[in-house]
């Protein structure tokens, strides 16, 4: 039986015992869904680094022209960075580069999940694909699934995103889980929510902020569920398509 688990915060990860588990770490909005689609759309790779100067230092180890910036601090852009959401990194320049993002919290919950055996990035956008993967691996390590959060706080979209996973992975094979408690209130929390995909994003702290600074465009985005065949797992440091 393998069991799954659901960490309600990044704060959360516990980096000893995480080492024998396979690591999903969502951000729903939006870094999780944004390596998804860069990487869909092209980039090479997506470098998660801690803050914007990690970024720089990693920019200065790279030729110009190979790479771009993004990132976000507690929700604004970082200046001389791109934006950092999905819409942003539909475009032609992400093709064939490195990405270096910067995200407050869904590239810190990446790095600190980096002693695992193996991590995923997924969302809504990708969910279906990383439970495939999952599944491929045919291995009995736990599953623990990292919701990032806000600055230490539970962000409801991220928890719907596990929820999301679960529900793939259950569907794909019925049998053969246990599901801790966590587990299975992120399950039902996504079975049983009263609305759409698009109306759980809208309706969350985050979501509200994202939709005042005008990127709402963008969070309707990040509600396609399944829409993205890619499996973004990190490799050397590096989010890679597998």
């Amino acid at each position: 039986m393998r069991k799954i688990h659901v960490v309600l915060r990044k704060e959360d990860i516990d980096e000893e015992k995480i080492r024998t588990c396979i690591a999903v770490v969502f951000d729903v909005i939006f870094a999780t869904s944004s390596v998804a689609a860069a990487l869909y759309h092209g980039a090479k790779e997506v470098i998660p680094v801690f803050d914007q100067e990690e970024a720089l230092r990693k920019a200065a180890e790279l030729t110009d022209g190979t790479y771009m910036l993004a990132g976000e601090k507690d929700g604004y852009p970082i200046d001389g960075f791109n934006q950092p959401s999905p819409l942003a990194m539909m475009q032609e320049h992400v093709k064939g580069k490195s990405v270096i993002y910067s995200t407050t919290n869904g590239t810190v919950a990446v790095r600190r999940s980096e002693n695992a055996r193996a991590v995923y990035a997924s969302s809504l956008l990708n969910g279906a694909a990383v439970a495939q993967q999952i599944l491929k691996e045919n291995s009995d390590e736990t599953i623990v699934l990292v919701c990032s959060g806000s600055k230490g706080r539970f962000s409801l979209e991220d928890f719907y995103g596990a929820g999301y996973l679960i529900d793939e992975l259950l569907k794909r094979k019925p049998d053969g889980w246990v599901l801790t408690d966590a587990a299975k209130a992120a399950l039902g929390f996504y079975t049983n929510f009263p609305g759409t995909d698009e109306e759980c994003l809208q309706s969350s702290r985050v979501g509200k902020f994202i939709s005042d600074m005008g990127l709402e465009e963008a969070t309707f985005y990040a509600a396609k569920k399944g829409l993205l065949p890619v499996v973004p797992r990190l490799e050397n440091g590096r989010l890679v398509a597998v």
